[in-house]
C-alpha cells in the first residue's frame, strides 16, 4: 500500500531511532522503548527484504534466490554470536548501539539513491480486515505465550488470550477462502502450503531459542569459557548456512527436506547434552552436533520457504511473506513460555538445560511427523527414546550395549531402506528414459536441408512421455515435421500418441501430398476413438514439409498453434489457415486439405510449440508470453532457442501443469 522504498525507509528510520535510544537509554523505560522500537524496525526490514526478493525473481528461481540469502543470514547469525559479546565487553553495549545507528541511517541514504521509488497501490492489500486479523492473531499468541509463566496457565486471560488467537486465526483464513468477487481475483495459498510454512518456522524459532539457552549453560558445565560456549552456538549458523546452501545447488523438495533434515536435528538434540557431560572432547562434540541441529532445521525450513513465496500472488507478498518471520517470533515465544526460559527466570541451570533440549526434540519431532514422511518421524522417536534409556537410566552394561546395537539396528535399517528405494527409482528412470526414445525419438541437429532442434518435457515430475508428440523426418518428399497435442491424459494419451507418431513414421514416407498425410492422421485418431468407445477424443497437430533449396515451407494446421518466425528484425507468429483438429473425421478428403506456404528467409527460425508453453502460469496467473520472451534471446538460432525457452519457463512457472513440446528449424 504504501511502496516499497517507503516501507524500507522507515524501517531503518525506526532501526536508527530505536538504536540512539538504546545509546542514550538514562532509564529502564527508555531501553524497552529502544528494544521494542528495534525489533520491530527488525522484522519490517526482514518481511520487506523477503517479499522484495521474491517479487524481484520468478517463480521458478526463488528456491535459488532464498537458499543463498537464508545462506546469508544464518552466516549473520554466527558473526552475530561470536563477535557481538566480544565488542560488548570492550567497547561497552552505548557505543555498538550508536554504530547499528549510524549503519541504519548509511542504509537509508543507500536505499533513497539506489532502489528506485514506487507508486503506492491502493488494491495492493484488498482485505484490511483480514491483515488486522493476523496481527491480532500474532499479537494475542505471542502475549498469552510470554504472560503465561507469570500469571499461570490456569489463569483465565491467558485463556482468554489463547481463544481470541485461534478465532482471529480461523477468521482470517476464512476470509481467504470465501472471496468477494471482483476484490481479489488472486487464488489463495494453498492450506497445506500455509501450514507447512507455519510449522517449519515455529520448529526453528523454537530451536534456536532453546540452544541459545541451553548451550552456554551446558558448555559452562563442562568447563568452557563463555567464548568457547559463543563458538559451540555460533555452529548452528554455520550448519544452517550449509543447509541453505545444499537446498540452493541441489533441487531439494520440501517433503525431502523436512524427512531429512528434521530428524538429523531432532537426533542431535538429546546427543548434545550427552557429548558436553563428557571430558576431554566435548567441545568438538558439541560444535558438530549443533552444526547438524542447524544444517537439518534449514534444510527443511529453505524449500518450505521457496515453495510458500512461490505460491503467493504478487499483490499480496508484502502482506502474505510476513507469516514466515511471524511464525519463528511465536516459536521464540512458545520456547520462553517453557520452564525455565522465561523472562522472569534466572539462568536456566545443567538440568534444566537438559530438559529444555527434551522439549526441543519433541517439538521438532512433532515437526517432522507433521511435514515429512510418518515412518521417518517414528523411527526417530524410538531413536530418540532409546537413546534417553541408555542415558539417563541406570542400567547395567550389558543392557547399555544391547541399547546401543538397536540403535545401530535402527540407524542400519533405514540406511538400507534408503538404498533399496534409490536402486528402485534409478530402475524406474532407466525404464522411463527407454520408453521416451522408443515413443519419441531425438530431433537430430540437422535434417536435410535444415537445422533442428527439439525440445521435450512431461508436465508429471518422474515420468518420460505425455500427451504432446514431435517428429522430424528425412523423406524422399523432402524433410517432413510434426508436432501436436492429444487431448486426455495418462496412457491412453500415450497410447494415441504411439499411433500417431507410427501412422506418420509410415505415410510420410509413402505419400507425396502433405494433405493426404494429414488425412492419414485424422482417420488413425478417428480409430482409436471408436475402438475406445470416446467420442471426444481428438489431437491438434501441425505438419510442416521443407522441400530442400527453397525459401518456404509447406504447412497444414489441424487446430494447432501457430508458428512463430524469430529474425534479428523481430518475432512475430505467422498465420496458417487452421483445419479441424484430428479425429472429427473431416479431412478424409485430400481435396479439403491444402497445404498453405509459409516462408522461411535466411537468418531467420521458425519455432513451433504447444499450448503447455504458452499456458504456463506464474503464481499471480499470468500466461507465458512466448513471443515476448523469444524476442529477449540474444541468439536466434535453433539450439539458442529451445535452450533459451527451456529455462525461461521454468523460472516463469514453480509448477508445470501440462505438457511441454517445442521444436524450432532454420535453413542449413
Amino acid at each position: 500500500m504504501w511502496g516499497r522504498r517507503s516501507v524500507l525507509a522507515g524501517a531503518l528510520v525506526g532501526l536508527g531511532a530505536g538504536g540512539l535510544l538504546l545509546a542514550a537509554a538514562f532509564s529502564p523505560w527508555v531501553y524497552v522503548l529502544g528494544r521494542v522500537t528495534v525489533a520491530g524496525a527488525l522484522a519490517a526490514l526482514f518481511v520487506s527484504c523477503l517479499a522484495f526478493m521474491a517479487s524481484a525473481s520468478m517463480p521458478g528461481r526463488i528456491r535459488r534466490v532464498m537458499g543463498g540469502w537464508l545462506a546469508a543470514m544464518s552466516v549473520g547469525f554466527v558473526l552475530a554470536v561470536v563477535l557481538l559479546p566480544r565488542a560488548a565487553r570492550m567497547v561497552g553495549w552505548r557505543p555498538l548501539m550508536a554504530l547499528l545507528a549510524a549503519a541504519a541511517l548509511a542504509a537509508l541514504v543507500l536505499v533513497r539513491r539506489c532502489l528506485p521509488a514506487t507508486r503506492a497501490d491502493a488494491e495492493a492489500m484488498h482485505d484490511p480486515v483480514r491483515t488486522a486479523l493476523r496481527v491480532g492473531c500474532a499479537v494475542t499468541l505471542a502475549a498469552a505465550l510470554q504472560l503465561a509463566p507469570l500469571w499461570g496457565w490456569r489463569d483465565v486471560r491467558i485463556g482468554a488470550l489463547l481463544v481470541v488467537a485461534v478465532l482471529a486465526c480461523g477468521a482470517a483464513r476464512l476470509r481467504v477462502l470465501v472471496r468477494r468477487p471482483g476484490r481479489d481475483a488472486s487464488p489463495p495459498v494453498a492450506g497445506a502450503v500455509w501450514c507447512a510454512t507455519v510449522v517449519a518456522g515455529l520448529a526453528l524459532g523454537f530451536t534456536q531459542t532453546v540452544l541459545t539457552l541451553a548451550v552456554p549453560t551446558l558448555t559452562a558445565a563442562a568447563g568452557a569459557s563463555a567464548d568457547g560456549g559463543a563458538l559451540v552456538l555460533s555452529a548452528f549458523g554455520a550448519g544452517g548456512a550449509a543447509g541453505c546452501l545444499v537446498v540452493r545447488h541441489r533441487n531439494v523438495s520440501p517433503l525431502a527436506g523436512a524427512s531429512l533434515g528434521l530428524p538429523l536435528a531432532a537426533l542431535g538434540l538429546p546427543l548434545l547434552h550427552v557429548l558436553l557431560d563428557r571430558g576431554g572432547h566435548a567441545m568438538a562434540g558439541g560444535l558438530a552436533t549443533v552444526a547438524l541441529i542447524g544444517f537439518g532445521i534449514m534444510l527443511a525450513m529453505t524449500p518450505q520457504t521457496a515453495r510458500f513465496l512461490a505460491a503467493i500472488p504478487r499483490p499480496r507478498l508484502g502482506v502474505e511473506a510476513a507469516l514466515l518471520p511471524s511464525a519463528v517470533l511465536v516459536g521464540v515465544a512458545a520456547a520462553q513460555a517453557t520452564p525455565y526460559t522465561s523472562a522472569a527466570g534466572v539462568v536456566p541451570l545443567p538440568g534444566e538445560a537438559r530438559e529444555l533440549l527434551w522439549i526441543g526434540t519433541v517439538v521438532v519431532a512433532v515437526a517432522a511427523l507433521a511435514l515429512g514422511r510418518p515412518v521417518v518421524a517414528l523411527a526417530v522417536a524410538a531413536a530418540a527414546a532409546l537413546q534417553y534409556v541408555m542415558v539417563d537410566a541406570v542400567t547395567s552394561p550389558s543392557v547399555s550395549v544391547v541399547v546401543a546395537l538397536a540403535v545401530g539396528a535402527v540407524a542400519g535399517s533405514a540406511a538400507w531402506s534408503r538404498r533399496e528405494q534409490t536402486e528402485r527409482l534409478s530402475r524406474t528412470r532407466a525404464t522411463a528414459s527407454a520408453l521416451q526414445h522408443a515413443v519419441l525419438h531425438p530431433i537430430p541437429r540437422s535434417l536435410g536441408g535444415l537445422r533442428l532442434a527439439g525440445l521435450y518435457r512431461p508436465a508429471t515430475v518422474g515420468t518420460a512421455i505425455g500427451g504432446d508428440f514431435l517428429e522430424a523426418l528425412d523423406t524422399p518428399h523432402g524433410t517432413r515435421i510434426l508436432i501436436g497435442d492429444v487431448r486426455g491424459k495418462g496412457l491412453q494419451a500415450v497410447q494415441t500418441v504411439t499411433d500417431l507418431l507410427g501412422c506418420f513414421r509410415s505415410q510420410a514416407h509413402e505419400t507425396e501430398d502433405l494433405g493426404r498425410v494429414a488425412a492419414c492422421l485424422d482417420r488413425q485418431v478417428r480409430r482409436a476413438a471408436e475402438a475406445r468407445g470416446d467420442d471426444e477424443l481428438f489431437a491438434t497437430a501441425l505438419l510442416l514439409q521443407y522441400p530442400g533449396a527453397a525459401h518456404e515451407l509447406e504447412a497444414v494446421n489441424c487446430g494447432h498453434l501457430d508458428p512463430v518466425e524469430v529474425t534479428a528484425a523481430g518475432t512475430r507468429e505467422l498465420s496458417v489457415p487452421a483445419e479441424l483438429p484430428l479425429g472429427f473425421g473431416v479431412l478424409g478428403s485430400a481435396a479439403a486439405v491444402r497445404p498453405h506456404p509459409v516462408p522461411l528467409a535466411s537468418g531467420a527460425t521458425l519455432l513451433a510449440h504447444t499450448d503447455g508453453l504458452s499456458e504456463a502460469r506464474n503464481s499471480t496467473g499470468e500466461f507465458y508470453p512466448v513471443t515476448r520472451r523469444v524476442a529477449d534471446t540474444p541468439r536466434h538460432t535453433p539450439d539458442a532457442l529451445v535452450r533459451h525457452l527451456d529455462h525461461d519457463v521454468r523460472d516463469w512457472t514453480h509448477r508445470l501443469t501440462d505438457d511441454i513440446a517445442v521444436i524450432a528449424l532454420a535453413r542449413r
